[in-house]
């Protein structure tokens, strides 16, 4: 009778094995060593479920009566049922292992495509300044009947040759010179790329230039936050430089800018405790900074 329980209880526990002895869809297969190995295991415990089955009746009703066992092996059904329940066991829990490690795998694939599709956008942008993207591309002449309608056109005579154009992108100097003279006429937006041109590139000893560039172009176009932090960058790339002082004349300019006018006043006064000498423009400059501030 005890036999007979013990493999009625194998044979009952097949309906709930089943779904995770069921082949694994497409989706869910692996080639890795650790999912053929996964694989093999799951058909090897299949084929002793397929035994025990055959051993205790394959029909859909009562198990049939089982004879009496042999000395020595009456426990066998019921240590080949626990056997396998502790390998299906051990293989749900691979399953879930292997499950995680995919899903990390997936969200790694997924963040690494976002970050190759933005710096492919950044490479796009970079290479269309550097090769002039504001040009237009040649108008195509017109194509089939219209053609032969229009009118031909008048010879002109030739065009001035356009002027020889720099091989490469220029240099930081030249874009440093470019942005002074966008910023002498107030194209702010022109003096403004210049001078970030100059700071994503290879800026070397022209850091504090372009930085104060930057912080002019932005003081044009009215964005005081940000032209403070430029001219804040400006001054500590070399605080004993001589454009040091210009440095902290922007910063106090920039804090005026959004009524910061204490912390404009602290600046100038750093400015004059600081550096004593300075040229007689720049003195002026300096003074009447201090007088908009309305300092002490």
């Amino acid at each position: 009778m005890a036999h007979r329980l013990s493999l009625r209880a194998a044979l009952l526990a097949l309906p709930l094995l089943a779904p995770v002895l069921a082949p694994w869809p497409a989706a869910a297969q692996m080639d890795s060593r650790e999912g053929i190995a996964l694989q093999n295991q799951i058909l090897e415990l299949r084929r002793d479920l397929d035994a025990i089955r055959r051993g205790g009746g394959g029909g859909g009703g009562a198990p049939a009566p089982i004879p009496a066992p042999s000395r020595g092996g009456s426990a066998m059904p019921q240590e080949l049922a626990q056997q396998l329940l502790a390998r299906v066991g051990e293989l749900e829990e691979q399953v879930r292992r292997m499950r995680g490690q995919l899903d990390v795998a997936e969200n790694a694939n997924r963040r690494l495509a976002e970050d190759v599709e933005k710096l492919r956008g950044d490479m796009d942008f970079r290479l269309q300044q550097v090769e002039g993207g504001g040009r237009t591309a040649p108008t195509r002449p017109p194509q089939g009947p219209a053609a032969a309608q229009a009118p031909a056109p008048q010879p002109q005579a030739p065009a001035a040759p356009p002027p020889p154009q720099q091989a490469g992108p220029r240099t930081a100097e030249r874009a440093i010179a470019d942005g002074q003279a966008a910023l002498g006429r107030q194209d702010y937006p022109v003096a403004e790329a210049a001078a970030r041109e100059v700071l994503q590139g290879r800026p070397g000893p022209r850091v504090q230039d372009a930085n104060l560039l930057l912080g002019e172009a932005l003081l044009g176009r009215r964005q005081f936050q940000n032209a403070a932090l430029a001219f804040n960058d400006a001054y500590n790339v070399n605080r004993r430089s001589s454009r040091a002082p210009e440095a902290l004349l922007g910063l106090a300019n920039s804090f005026q800018g959004f009524n910061a006018r204490r912390e404009a006043c602290d600046t100038l006064d750093q400015l004059r405790s600081e550096y004593t000498q300075i040229s007689g423009a720049l003195a002026q400059r300096v003074a009447d900074s201090r007088r908009r501030a309305q300092c002490r």
